[in-house]
C-alpha cells in the first residue's frame, strides 16, 4: 500500500515541477497529491486501526461489558 502512495507522490512532484509559478507548484502537490494521498491511507488504515485497538483491549483484559459496566468484577485485577 505504502509504494502506492509513495510512487502517486513522486509522479506529482514531477508535474508539480513543471508548472509555471512556484505557487501553482505547490497547490499541484497538495491538492494532487498530499490530499489524496492522505485520505487514501486514512480509510485504507481503518482496518488495521480497528484491529490494533481490538488487540490492545483483549492484552489489557478488558471487554466490552466491563468497559460498560467497570464495577463488575475482573479477576485478573483481583487476584
Amino acid at each position: 500500500m505504502y509504494i502506492i502512495a509513495i510512487a502517486w507522490l513522486y509522479v506529482v512532484t514531477l508535474m508539480a515541477a513543471t508548472e509555471k509559478t512556484i505557487v501553482a507548484g505547490l497547490l499541484t502537490f497538495i491538492f494532487y497529491g498530499l490530499l489524496p494521498c492522505a485520505l487514501l491511507l486514512w480509510i485504507l488504515g481503518a482496518k488495521h486501526r480497528k484491529f490494533k485497538k481490538a488487540a490492545q483491549h483483549s492484552k489489557s483484559g478488558l471487554t466490552e461489558d466491563s468497559m460498560r459496566n467497570p464495577d463488575s468484577a475482573n479477576t485478573k485485577a483481583n487476584e
